[in-house]
């Protein structure tokens, strides 16, 4: 399927049809960590059953940060489903008690497998809403690729300094490529994001972005970017939720702390002043909430998941 690998911006060109990997360090076959119902996503994602979330293995990126870092790292062996038979009939067991909303997270590196997956899901007769929750360190040709199976996208657009993406996540020529990816997105999809009479999202586009303690001039210019080059009228989705790693002297302690409510503050009164009104912010408090544990059978504490 992969001889040459060109599916996210390093295109390492690895063969993974033969078993060969590239950064990310998958082969051709799923590396799944989980598929759980999950109801921690903005509102209009998870409505009151919540999302099936898919959670891949690995990532295109390798943020020092990460919260979902013990999946993420590129030498774990934090695999539960790995082949298709197992994903899709994890899948349809758990979209049957959720919102119908089928979440792809951290996908860049394995979004070949999606139009497989649901085609076969299709196939069984379930058509979920799906979602791609990915870091925008996308390929414009993959998703040019994912157009037809692909309801709505929610890219998390990290960072307008490459250097803090070199910095902190190990990704070159990050805003560039991010860039490319958002504007494709919103080609695709445009400002309008429908819902249904519930208030359920059906089709459209949601920008997250996650400040960071100390960047406050990146999330600025973040937000200054999707301002001049998207739409004000894009929904955001500005979130607080930074938790510092479990490693002390962590890049000499800059990010071993939480977000500042000035920082976070600054950021939120810069969207307002680009002229943003539509999404969320979210409150400081919400900053331990989201910390998984996919050690754990029960990786969130208010969801039902399963490894």
């Amino acid at each position: 399927m992969l001889e040459n690998c060109n599916l996210c911006p390093r295109s390492c060109g690895a063969d993974r049809e033969h078993g060969h990997t590239g950064f990310c360090q998958c082969a051709d076959e799923p590396l799944v960590s989980a598929i759980c119902a999950h109801k921690g996503e903005e509102p209009v994602l998870c409505g009151e059953k919540g999302v099936c979330n898919v959670f891949f293995a690995h990532c295109n990126m390798q943020c020092c940060y990460c919260q979902n870092i013990y999946i993420s790292q590129n030498q774990s062996n934090t695999c539960r489903y790995n082949t298709l038979d197992t994903v899709v009939q994890r899948i349809a067991q758990v979209i049957a008690n959720t919102e119908q909303l089928l979440g792809f997270v951290s996908p860049s590196h394995q979004a070949h497998l999606i139009p497989i997956i649901m085609e076969r899901l299709n196939g069984l007769g379930l058509h979920p809403t799906t979602i791609y929750n990915t870091n925008a360190y996308d390929n414009v040709e993959t998703l040019r690729m994912l157009e037809p199976y692909i309801d709505i996208y929610l890219p998390d657009f990290k960072y307008s300094d490459n250097r803090l993406a070199q910095r902190y996540s190990q990704t070159p020529h990050y805003f560039e490529k991010a860039t490319a990816a958002l504007t494709e997105m919103y080609r695709q999809k445009g400002s309008t994001l429908i819902t249904d009479n519930r208030e359920i999202a059906t089709s459209g586009m949601i920008i997250r972005h996650l400040v960071l303690p100390g960047c406050v001039d990146n999330s600025k210019n973040a937000l200054s970017w999707i301002a001049e080059n998207l739409s004000v009228n894009v929904h955001l989705s500005l979130m607080a939720q930074y938790y510092p790693p479990e490693r002390a002297g962590l890049l000499d302690d800059e990010l071993n702390r939480f977000v500042l409510p000035e920082e976070y503050n600054a950021v939120c009164s810069h969207s307002h002043a680009c002229g943003f009104h539509r999404g969320w912010e979210q409150e400081l408090t919400q900053q331990i909430v989201y910390q998984p544990h996919f050690e754990n059978a029960n990786a969130f504490e208010q969801d039902q998941c399963s490894l």
